[in-house]
């Protein structure tokens, strides 16, 4: 179990990138808040361009997230990738404003998600290479945290540039592009590159060797992660659902206000928890909640009912999301970490495609009330999945 012997003071960078994703998170949780209503309201295109611009966007991006984490651990370095990552997707933000169609939308989206998905990894890679073992949880806790308090700080200030600025999203989307600048300089001026040098002599694997070589654990987390995220599909449902029980188009980011409280909230805590009991009880948890909070939206639902529902939604992302991170870095060897990383986060985002769409044409087929059910039955069976692998016996102390 844990090593009481170990530091409990977290890495300088695992802080840098807690910041770094806050400010990332900041800029991106604007365009989120307000995307699907300028998708929606402005562009006048139907719910499921939503599902398809974000699911598109992401699983396309998963493959950079395949690659990036590939590619690190073969250089043994992650500090470039990073920077790449961020700055690409600072890049993306000013092309949202200019845009005028669903084409335009998705290229932006595209580039911002595949900045995502090249940094994704290796940033998972350097937490789980600095951090010991013994107080792991708490760093990818600490880092989400730091990134949802970007993610809850956001649609406050999108709805305040929204009243501010009378309604003009298109500006709103040009002022968002401030925090993702000042992200990047961040991670570039600040970030410290810590990976040792390869010994002398020693080859690199063949790029496509190392997903082979992915352990029996980490491929079993990686098919619950899967599935799991079959049932997840974007919180951009979230805010439709606001919108369809009465919040207005000025007033629907507040959802996002209160999905990212419960999630700040618990995120550090379920983190710091894992590391002193199974991780695998904590996730299962998260699944519960995240079927609670399904089935209260199915419902005919007012504000609320919304609000409880969304407080749960945030919490599962709590539950899950770090302790998924926790357990991928622990079932993988130090050398496969950012493929194992990169692994998972490719198999999610196909996930997220599929989840994003089907939910998409759910809802403009059969309203909100099947949207959820059918989330809240895929996230039962991935449960049941979870259920059946084994219980972590000893943590990897390296």
């Amino acid at each position: 179990m844990t090593d009481m012997s170990a530091p409990s003071r977290l890495p300088r960078n695992v802080w840098i990138l807690g910041f770094v994703s806050l400010l990332m998170d900041l800029s991106s949780e604007i365009y989120h808040a307000l995307l699907p209503l300028f998708i929606t309201v402005t562009l006048g295109l139907p719910v499921a361009m939503v599902g398809a611009i974000d699911g598109i966007a992401e699983a396309t991006a998963s493959f950079a997230k395949l690659a990036s984490g590939r590619l690190s651990d073969r250089s043994r370095r992650r500090k470039p990738w990073i920077l790449a990552g961020y700055g690409l997707a600072a890049l993306s933000k000013p092309l949202f404003p200019l845009a005028s169609g669903a084409v335009e939308v998705m290229g932006a989206r595209f580039a911002d998600r595949l900045g995502k998905g090249i940094r994704g990894a290796p940033r998972d890679g350097m937490i789980a290479d600095e951090t010991p073992a013994a107080i792991r949880g708490r760093a990818f806790g600490l880092r989400q945290s730091l990134d949802t308090v970007g993610a809850m700080i956001a649609p406050i200030a999108a709805v305040g540039l929204m009243i501010y600025f009378a309604g003009n999203i298109r500006t709103v989307f040009w002022i968002a592009v401030i925090p993702a600048a000042l992200c990047f300089l961040l991670a570039w001026l600040a970030l410290k590159e810590n990976s040792a040098p390869r010994p002398e002599g020693q080859p690199r694997a063949p790029f496509f060797a190392g997903f082979r070589e992915i352990n029996r654990p980490t491929r079993r987390l990686i098919a619950v992660g899967f599935l799991f995220t079959l049932a997840r599909f974007s919180e951009s449902f979230l805010i439709l659902r606001g919108f369809d029980v009465g919040l207005s188009a000025t007033l629907s980011p507040l959802v996002l206000v209160v999905f990212n409280l419960a999630f700040f909230a618990l995120a550090y805590p379920a983190g710091a928890l894992s590391d002193r009991m199974s991780s695998k009880t904590i996730l299962m948890s998260g699944m519960g909640v995240l079927i609670v909070a399904d089935v209260i939206l199915a419902q005919p639902i007012g504000l609320v009912g919304l609000g409880i529902g969304v407080t749960l939604w945030g919490a599962h992302m709590a539950l899950t999301q770090g302790i998924f991170s926790r357990l991928i870095a622990d079932s993988a060897p130090p050398e496969l970490r950012a493929t194992s990383f990169g692994a998972f986060y490719f198999a999610s985002g196909i996930a997220t495609l599929l989840a994003s769409l089907g939910a998409g044409l759910l809802w403009d087929r059969d309203g909100a009330r099947a949207t959820f059910f059918a989330g809240a039955g895929l996230a039962a069976v991935a449960m049941a999945m979870l259920w059946q692998l084994p219980d972590e016996k000893t943590r990897v102390t390296g």
